[in-house]
């Protein structure tokens, strides 16, 4: 054996004794939470860079998951990242727990971490949402990790990327105050329906994901921290507790949220809610609460408040909460 040779099996031994020696309660063949240790130490401290400054955009080096990119792989490389042993995860798609990306996701973070899985929000400590922030409050004690399409929000009004980091230096959002000018000059009011561009601490112009506009109040003064994170775009960025998030609007046309007048969820009858409207097989349409889970709680107790798991009373979460002024501070009707 060559000298070359000997020095690779040494190595070859050395990798594996260290690899035997770990107590990894993982799949086998994986490392624990599938990334390798690098990897995590990577998004954490890219997250706790962005924690350090709101809405600020950090790069990190998104790295290849088991699906395509655009399906969540940042979501998914943070939510794996900050997950440890005793922590219990959910998984929320579009409101639903039970759709396919959902039930996926969910299982490769059991198979390869072994952490608890849950569909009731009150139940986990890091929930992976995609376009939905859930109807119950969170608490200062969960993470909710939402996926990213698109991070930037003046690239609806810019293409260049060199452009727009140079804007977000310099604070400079006019372009951003000039398309919601044309807005309103077209439709009478900002119809923007998701992605609806927020100002996070007086600082970063930032695009909260492609939620509907009911759940952007939920980001202001949160008692929860908020990821966003993006693996095409390959950036994380993040909102944490007790932060100031305003949505961009004027004095003479305030920012609103979605309405639906004299309607209720067909399954529970819920006003206070974020409502989808869907066919029934008949052809008839009819709506229902897009957070499927707070829905079959609010089945079995009609009152249930979205803040009945907290200590305090009258959290404001959002339009309509129970327990707390129903006046949508925004500008809204509540509704």
């Amino acid at each position: 054996m060559t000298d070359i040779d000997a020095d690779a099996a040494v190595d070859t031994e050395s990798v594996d004794a260290a690899l035997d020696s770990l107590d990894s309660e993982g799949l086998d063949g994986y490392n624990y939470a599938y990334l390798d240790e690098h990897t995590k130490r990577e998004v954490r401290r890219s997250v706790l860079k962005a924690i350090a400054l709101p809405g600020h955009q950090v790069p990190y080096a998104s790295r290849p998951m088991p699906l395509a990119r655009g399906w969540g792989t940042g979501g998914i490389q943070t939510s794996l990242s900050l997950l440890g042993p005793d922590d219990t995860f959910k998984v929320v798609d579009q409101g639903s727990d039970e759709s396919v990306n959902a039930a996926n996701i969910r299982r490769l973070a059991e198979n390869t971490a072994e952490v608890e899985t849950t569909t009731d929000i009150t139940d986990a400590d890091v929930i992976q949402t995609r376009h939905r922030i859930p109807e119950e409050v969170l608490t200062e004690d969960q993470i909710l990790v939402l996926q990213v399409p698109i991070t930037d929000p003046l690239r609806k009004v810019d293409s260049s990327d060199a452009a727009n980091r140079r804007r977000h230096a310099h604070r400079n959002y006019g372009k951003m105050w000039v398309h919601l000018y044309e807005n309103v000059v077209e439709w009478g009011e900002i119809n923007i329906a998701s992605r609806y561009p927020t100002m996070v601490g007086d600082r970063y112009l930032m695009d909260p994901s492609p939620i509907p506009r009911w759940d952007v109040p939920k980001l202001d003064d949160a008692d929860n921290l908020f990821v966003f994170a993006a693996g095409r775009e390959a950036r994380i960025y993040a909102v944490p507790p007790h932060t100031s998030v305003e949505p961009l609007a004027f004095e003479d046309k305030e920012f609103q949220v979605e309405r639906f007048p004299e309607q209720a969820c067909r399954a529970c009858g819920s006003t206070d809610t974020y409502l989808t409207e869907v066919e029934t097989d008949d052809g008839t349409r009819v709506y229902a609460c897009n957070d499927t889970s707070f829905c079959l709680k609010r089945q079995e107790d009609p009152d249930l408040p979205k803040d009945h798991h907290c200590d305090a009373d009258g959290v404001d979460w959002g339009p309509g909460t129970p327990n707390g002024d129903t006046t949508d501070k925004t500008g809204g009707d509540g509704q």
